[in-house]
Protein backbone atom coordinates (compact mmCIF):
# COMPACT_ATOMS: atom_id res chain seq x y z
CA UNK A 1 0.00 0.00 0.00
CA UNK A 2 1.75 3.05 -0.92
CA UNK A 3 2.53 5.77 1.80
CA UNK A 4 1.95 8.75 -0.06
CA UNK A 5 -0.40 10.38 -2.47
CA UNK A 6 1.04 12.70 -5.36
CA UNK A 7 -1.06 15.20 -6.34
CA UNK A 8 -0.51 17.23 -9.59
CA UNK A 9 -1.09 20.82 -8.26
CA UNK A 10 -2.94 22.95 -10.95
CA UNK A 11 -4.68 19.77 -13.26
CA UNK A 12 -7.99 19.67 -13.49
CA UNK A 13 -10.69 21.41 -11.82
CA UNK A 14 -11.99 22.25 -8.68
CA UNK A 15 -15.37 24.34 -7.82
CA UNK A 16 -16.63 26.81 -5.28
CA UNK A 17 -19.50 27.11 -3.45
CA UNK A 18 -20.38 30.24 -5.21
CA UNK A 19 -20.27 28.30 -8.97
CA UNK A 20 -16.94 29.17 -10.42
CA UNK A 21 -14.62 26.75 -11.44
CA UNK A 22 -10.78 27.16 -10.08
CA UNK A 23 -7.42 24.81 -9.96
CA UNK A 24 -6.43 22.73 -7.04
CA UNK A 25 -3.03 24.60 -5.54
CA UNK A 26 -0.57 24.38 -2.17
CA UNK A 27 -2.28 26.49 0.25
CA UNK A 28 0.37 29.20 0.05
CA UNK A 29 0.43 29.69 -3.32
CA UNK A 30 -3.16 30.85 -4.39
CA UNK A 31 -2.45 34.20 -2.81
CA UNK A 32 0.87 34.52 -4.04
CA UNK A 33 -0.35 34.00 -7.41
CA UNK A 34 -3.20 36.66 -7.52
CA UNK A 35 -6.00 34.57 -6.56
CA UNK A 36 -9.13 33.78 -3.95
CA UNK A 37 -8.98 30.77 -2.15
CA UNK A 38 -12.38 28.79 -2.25
CA UNK A 39 -12.43 26.39 0.25
CA UNK A 40 -9.96 22.78 0.57
CA UNK A 41 -9.16 20.29 -2.34
CA UNK A 42 -6.89 17.44 -3.37
CA UNK A 43 -8.21 15.76 0.45
CA UNK A 44 -7.35 19.06 2.31
CA UNK A 45 -3.58 19.24 1.23
CA UNK A 46 -4.38 22.17 -0.81
CA UNK A 47 -6.73 25.09 -1.81
CA UNK A 48 -8.86 25.71 -4.52
CA UNK A 49 -7.74 28.77 -6.45
CA UNK A 50 -10.29 31.38 -8.34
CA UNK A 51 -9.02 33.79 -10.26
CA UNK A 52 -10.67 36.81 -10.89
CA UNK A 53 -10.08 40.39 -13.00
CA UNK A 54 -11.89 43.18 -13.85
CA UNK A 55 -11.73 46.71 -15.16
CA UNK A 56 -7.84 47.42 -16.09
CA UNK A 57 -7.27 43.80 -15.05
CA UNK A 58 -3.87 41.99 -16.82
CA UNK A 59 -4.02 38.41 -16.79
CA UNK A 60 -2.10 35.28 -18.06
CA UNK A 61 -3.80 32.40 -15.42
CA UNK A 62 -5.81 30.01 -17.25
CA UNK A 63 -9.75 29.89 -16.38
CA UNK A 64 -9.60 33.39 -14.64
CA UNK A 65 -12.96 35.18 -14.67
CA UNK A 66 -13.53 38.76 -16.48
CA UNK A 67 -16.33 40.33 -14.30
CA UNK A 68 -17.98 43.54 -14.02
CA UNK A 69 -17.02 45.96 -11.17
CA UNK A 70 -19.21 45.72 -8.19
CA UNK A 71 -19.70 41.45 -8.72
CA UNK A 72 -21.27 39.83 -7.53
CA UNK A 73 -23.82 42.64 -7.66
CA UNK A 74 -25.28 44.51 -11.00
CA UNK A 75 -23.61 47.47 -11.86
CA UNK A 76 -25.40 50.64 -13.78
CA UNK A 77 -22.13 52.67 -14.10
CA UNK A 78 -21.16 53.86 -17.86
CA UNK A 79 -17.57 53.93 -19.51
CA UNK A 80 -14.91 51.58 -20.47
CA UNK A 81 -13.84 48.39 -18.99
CA UNK A 82 -10.89 46.25 -20.45
CA UNK A 83 -9.09 43.14 -19.75
CA UNK A 84 -5.86 42.72 -20.73
CA UNK A 85 -5.26 38.67 -21.78
CA UNK A 86 -1.48 37.44 -22.08
CA UNK A 87 -0.79 33.85 -22.96
CA UNK A 88 0.37 31.43 -20.42
CA UNK A 89 3.17 30.52 -23.16
CA UNK A 90 3.69 30.56 -26.82
CA UNK A 91 1.58 27.32 -27.79
CA UNK A 92 -1.57 28.73 -27.00
CA UNK A 93 -2.90 28.84 -29.99
CA UNK A 94 -6.64 30.01 -29.17
CA UNK A 95 -8.82 31.89 -26.65
CA UNK A 96 -12.43 30.33 -25.38
CA UNK A 97 -15.01 32.78 -23.63
CA UNK A 98 -17.36 31.42 -21.96
CA UNK A 99 -20.32 33.81 -20.85
CA UNK A 100 -21.31 32.04 -17.30
CA UNK A 101 -23.03 34.88 -16.98
CA UNK A 102 -23.86 38.31 -19.37
CA UNK A 103 -26.34 40.78 -19.22
CA UNK A 104 -25.61 44.83 -21.13
CA UNK A 105 -28.68 46.84 -21.93
CA UNK A 106 -29.93 45.52 -25.63
CA UNK A 107 -29.57 47.65 -28.84
CA UNK A 108 -31.78 49.65 -30.24
CA UNK A 109 -35.08 49.10 -31.05
CA UNK A 110 -35.23 50.41 -34.95
CA UNK A 111 -32.52 48.97 -36.16
CA UNK A 112 -31.31 46.34 -33.63
CA UNK A 113 -27.82 47.79 -33.60
CA UNK A 114 -25.83 47.88 -30.27
CA UNK A 115 -25.14 51.61 -29.75
CA UNK A 116 -25.20 52.08 -26.00
CA UNK A 117 -24.00 48.84 -24.55
CA UNK A 118 -21.10 46.98 -26.54
CA UNK A 119 -18.82 43.79 -25.67
CA UNK A 120 -15.82 43.73 -28.03
CA UNK A 121 -13.14 41.28 -28.82
CA UNK A 122 -9.69 42.93 -30.20
CA UNK A 123 -6.45 41.40 -30.86
CA UNK A 124 -7.15 38.28 -31.78
CA UNK A 125 -9.77 36.75 -35.10
CA UNK A 126 -12.61 39.01 -35.55
CA UNK A 127 -15.43 38.87 -33.54
CA UNK A 128 -19.08 40.71 -33.38
CA UNK A 129 -19.77 43.41 -31.12
CA UNK A 130 -22.69 42.42 -28.52
CA UNK A 131 -24.69 43.53 -26.45
CA UNK A 132 -27.90 42.53 -24.43
CA UNK A 133 -27.96 38.96 -23.42
CA UNK A 134 -25.33 35.91 -24.08
CA UNK A 135 -25.52 33.93 -20.78
CA UNK A 136 -24.60 30.48 -21.38
CA UNK A 137 -22.91 31.01 -24.84
CA UNK A 138 -19.67 31.16 -25.80
CA UNK A 139 -16.66 32.78 -28.34
CA UNK A 140 -13.48 30.94 -29.85
CA UNK A 141 -10.91 33.33 -30.55
CA UNK A 142 -7.68 32.71 -32.30
CA UNK A 143 -4.82 33.78 -30.53
CA UNK A 144 -1.84 34.31 -33.21
CA UNK A 145 1.43 33.22 -33.16
CA UNK A 146 4.03 33.76 -30.60
CA UNK A 147 3.74 34.85 -27.10
CA UNK A 148 3.24 39.06 -27.36
CA UNK A 149 0.15 38.35 -28.83
CA UNK A 150 -2.61 40.07 -26.69
CA UNK A 151 -6.10 39.61 -26.89
CA UNK A 152 -8.64 43.07 -25.31
CA UNK A 153 -11.83 42.59 -23.69
CA UNK A 154 -13.45 45.52 -23.90
CA UNK A 155 -16.96 46.74 -21.94
CA UNK A 156 -18.39 49.87 -23.14
CA UNK A 157 -21.49 51.23 -20.96
CA UNK A 158 -23.13 54.53 -21.69
CA UNK A 159 -26.95 55.77 -21.96
CA UNK A 160 -29.50 55.18 -19.36
CA UNK A 161 -28.96 53.42 -15.51
CA UNK A 162 -29.28 49.35 -16.06
CA UNK A 163 -27.73 46.40 -13.80
CA UNK A 164 -25.27 45.34 -16.04
CA UNK A 165 -23.62 42.09 -15.03
CA UNK A 166 -21.02 39.74 -16.74
CA UNK A 167 -18.86 36.71 -15.63
CA UNK A 168 -16.93 35.54 -18.35
CA UNK A 169 -14.61 32.45 -18.05
CA UNK A 170 -11.14 32.59 -19.94
CA UNK A 171 -9.48 29.34 -20.87
CA UNK A 172 -6.19 29.02 -22.66
CA UNK A 173 -6.14 26.08 -25.76
CA UNK A 174 -3.26 24.78 -26.64
CA UNK A 175 -2.62 24.02 -30.07
CA UNK A 176 -2.67 20.31 -29.92
CA UNK A 177 -5.42 20.09 -27.62
CA UNK A 178 -8.81 18.17 -28.53
CA UNK A 179 -10.33 20.75 -27.35
CA UNK A 180 -9.02 23.01 -30.34
CA UNK A 181 -11.50 24.47 -32.75
CA UNK A 182 -11.88 24.24 -36.35
CA UNK A 183 -10.23 27.47 -38.11
CA UNK A 184 -12.75 30.55 -38.24
CA UNK A 185 -15.11 28.93 -36.06
CA UNK A 186 -16.43 31.59 -33.59
CA UNK A 187 -18.33 28.71 -31.71
CA UNK A 188 -17.97 25.32 -31.66
CA UNK A 189 -20.26 22.71 -30.41
CA UNK A 190 -19.27 18.71 -30.04
CA UNK A 191 -21.83 15.85 -29.45
CA UNK A 192 -24.02 14.07 -31.33
CA UNK A 193 -26.98 17.13 -30.36
CA UNK A 194 -27.28 20.10 -29.31
CA UNK A 195 -28.54 23.71 -29.28
CA UNK A 196 -27.31 26.77 -31.26
CA UNK A 197 -28.82 30.39 -31.07
CA UNK A 198 -27.97 33.86 -32.24
CA UNK A 199 -26.48 36.33 -29.37
CA UNK A 200 -28.68 38.06 -27.16
CA UNK A 201 -32.11 35.48 -28.60
CA UNK A 202 -34.88 35.26 -27.00
CA UNK A 203 -38.18 34.07 -28.10
CA UNK A 204 -40.54 36.63 -26.18
CA UNK A 205 -38.10 40.03 -26.11
CA UNK A 206 -34.86 39.34 -27.16
CA UNK A 207 -33.81 41.47 -30.64
CA UNK A 208 -31.53 39.68 -33.45
CA UNK A 209 -28.11 42.08 -33.45
CA UNK A 210 -27.03 43.88 -36.36
CA UNK A 211 -23.79 43.66 -37.81
CA UNK A 212 -23.24 40.02 -37.25
CA UNK A 213 -20.94 38.10 -39.60
CA UNK A 214 -19.72 34.27 -38.33
CA UNK A 215 -19.16 31.15 -38.35
CA UNK A 216 -20.96 28.15 -35.99
CA UNK A 217 -19.46 24.73 -35.92
CA UNK A 218 -20.45 21.51 -35.04
CA UNK A 219 -17.39 19.01 -34.30
CA UNK A 220 -18.93 15.78 -37.13
CA UNK A 221 -18.71 12.90 -34.08
CA UNK A 222 -17.59 9.53 -35.67
CA UNK A 223 -19.55 7.45 -38.12
CA UNK A 224 -22.04 10.31 -38.36
CA UNK A 225 -22.54 11.77 -42.44
CA UNK A 226 -25.35 14.31 -41.91
CA UNK A 227 -26.96 16.54 -39.47
CA UNK A 228 -30.56 17.88 -39.31
CA UNK A 229 -31.74 21.25 -37.88
CA UNK A 230 -35.11 21.95 -36.28
CA UNK A 231 -36.67 25.30 -34.87
CA UNK A 232 -36.23 25.32 -31.07
CA UNK A 233 -40.00 24.85 -29.40
CA UNK A 234 -41.63 28.08 -29.04
CA UNK A 235 -42.07 29.80 -25.87
CA UNK A 236 -45.62 29.02 -25.35
CA UNK A 237 -46.94 25.95 -26.02
CA UNK A 238 -49.81 26.25 -29.00
CA UNK A 239 -48.66 29.36 -29.90
CA UNK A 240 -46.91 30.24 -32.93
CA UNK A 241 -43.07 29.79 -32.75
CA UNK A 242 -40.71 32.80 -33.04
CA UNK A 243 -37.54 30.92 -32.62
CA UNK A 244 -36.52 31.69 -35.72
CA UNK A 245 -37.26 35.09 -37.18
CA UNK A 246 -34.51 36.34 -39.39
CA UNK A 247 -36.44 39.07 -41.82
CA UNK A 248 -39.97 40.52 -42.64
CA UNK A 249 -42.06 41.69 -39.87
CA UNK A 250 -41.99 38.72 -37.04
CA UNK A 251 -45.43 40.40 -35.35
CA UNK A 252 -47.44 38.16 -38.06
CA UNK A 253 -46.72 34.98 -40.18
CA UNK A 254 -43.54 35.12 -42.03
CA UNK A 255 -43.05 32.29 -44.90
CA UNK A 256 -39.67 30.86 -44.86
CA UNK A 257 -37.42 32.53 -48.13
CA UNK A 258 -33.95 30.65 -49.16
CA UNK A 259 -31.40 31.07 -51.82
CA UNK A 260 -29.10 34.25 -52.44
CA UNK A 261 -30.98 36.26 -55.68
CA UNK A 262 -30.00 39.74 -56.15
CA UNK A 263 -31.20 42.73 -54.15
CA UNK A 264 -35.12 43.03 -54.64
CA UNK A 265 -35.85 39.22 -55.77
CA UNK A 266 -39.10 37.92 -54.37
CA UNK A 267 -38.51 35.35 -51.63
CA UNK A 268 -34.71 35.29 -51.11
CA UNK A 269 -32.14 36.31 -48.96
CA UNK A 270 -29.73 39.31 -49.48
CA UNK A 271 -29.79 41.09 -46.23
CA UNK A 272 -29.68 38.99 -43.12
CA UNK A 273 -29.57 34.97 -43.16
CA UNK A 274 -28.28 31.51 -41.81
CA UNK A 275 -26.16 29.49 -44.41
CA UNK A 276 -27.22 26.24 -44.17
CA UNK A 277 -24.86 24.15 -46.78
CA UNK A 278 -27.15 22.23 -49.23
CA UNK A 279 -30.13 22.31 -47.19
CA UNK A 280 -33.16 20.11 -47.81
CA UNK A 281 -36.29 19.03 -46.10
CA UNK A 282 -35.44 16.47 -43.97
CA UNK A 283 -38.24 14.09 -44.77
CA UNK A 284 -39.32 14.49 -47.87
CA UNK A 285 -39.97 11.52 -50.44
CA UNK A 286 -38.18 11.48 -52.49
CA UNK A 287 -35.32 13.65 -51.38
CA UNK A 288 -35.36 16.67 -53.52
CA UNK A 289 -32.77 16.63 -56.32
CA UNK A 290 -31.98 20.85 -55.33
CA UNK A 291 -30.97 22.65 -52.44
CA UNK A 292 -30.18 25.93 -51.09
CA UNK A 293 -27.64 27.54 -48.98
CA UNK A 294 -29.41 30.17 -47.17
CA UNK A 295 -32.57 30.29 -45.18
CA UNK A 296 -33.97 33.58 -43.34
CA UNK A 297 -37.60 35.24 -43.32
CA UNK A 298 -39.62 34.28 -40.10
CA UNK A 299 -40.31 30.30 -41.07
CA UNK A 300 -37.35 27.65 -40.73
CA UNK A 301 -37.47 25.46 -44.24
CA UNK A 302 -35.24 24.69 -46.68
CA UNK A 303 -38.19 25.70 -49.32
CA UNK A 304 -40.35 28.60 -49.69
CA UNK A 305 -43.04 28.17 -46.99
CA UNK A 306 -45.45 29.04 -43.81
CA UNK A 307 -44.70 25.73 -42.32
CA UNK A 308 -41.77 24.77 -40.28
CA UNK A 309 -40.09 21.81 -41.15
CA UNK A 310 -36.92 19.87 -40.00
CA UNK A 311 -33.78 20.22 -42.63
CA UNK A 312 -30.86 18.18 -43.23
CA UNK A 313 -27.50 18.71 -44.70
CA UNK A 314 -24.91 16.37 -45.61
CA UNK A 315 -21.90 18.64 -45.63
CA UNK A 316 -19.19 18.24 -43.74
CA UNK A 317 -17.82 19.15 -41.92
CA UNK A 318 -20.70 20.95 -40.02
CA UNK A 319 -21.10 24.60 -40.20
CA UNK A 320 -23.44 27.61 -40.23
CA UNK A 321 -23.06 30.68 -41.46
CA UNK A 322 -24.95 33.55 -39.64
CA UNK A 323 -25.14 37.29 -41.57
CA UNK A 324 -26.73 40.15 -40.37
CA UNK A 325 -26.35 44.02 -41.55
CA UNK A 326 -26.66 47.15 -40.19
CA UNK A 327 -30.75 48.08 -41.36
CA UNK A 328 -33.66 46.45 -39.84
CA UNK A 329 -36.20 49.06 -40.44
CA UNK A 330 -38.64 49.54 -41.92
CA UNK A 331 -38.92 45.88 -43.75
CA UNK A 332 -38.07 43.83 -40.98
CA UNK A 333 -39.27 44.69 -37.18
CA UNK A 334 -39.42 42.67 -33.84
CA UNK A 335 -36.70 39.88 -34.95
CA UNK A 336 -35.79 37.59 -32.66
CA UNK A 337 -33.10 36.04 -34.64
CA UNK A 338 -32.44 31.70 -34.49
CA UNK A 339 -32.39 29.18 -32.01
CA UNK A 340 -32.18 25.10 -33.63
CA UNK A 341 -32.01 22.30 -32.17
CA UNK A 342 -29.48 19.84 -33.88
CA UNK A 343 -28.90 15.91 -34.03
CA UNK A 344 -26.51 14.56 -36.30
CA UNK A 345 -27.25 11.49 -38.36
CA UNK A 346 -25.39 8.04 -38.32
CA UNK A 347 -23.70 6.84 -41.72
CA UNK A 348 -25.64 4.77 -44.05
CA UNK A 349 -24.69 2.54 -47.25
CA UNK A 350 -25.76 4.81 -49.37
CA UNK A 351 -24.65 8.17 -48.04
Amino acid sequence: MPIFTVYQWGQGLCSAASGEYGSCQPNNECILRGGIPAGPCAGGYGTCCIFMASCGGVVRENGTYFVNPNHPDSTDGTGSCQLTILKMHQDICQVRLDFDHFSLNGPEIVNHICNTDQFLVSGGSPAPTICGSATGEHMYIDAGMGQSNPIILTVITSGPSFPRSWRVRISQIPCGAIAKADQGCLQYHTGVSGRVKSFNFDPLSGRQLSNQDYSICIRTERNFCSIQYTACPGAVPGNRSRTFTLSGNSNSVVQAMVGGGTQGSPNSCTNDWLMVPCAKIADRLPMASTCEDKICGGTFNAEVSSVERTVVSTIRPFRLAFHTDSIEAPTDVDNRGFCLDYVQQPCTSNK
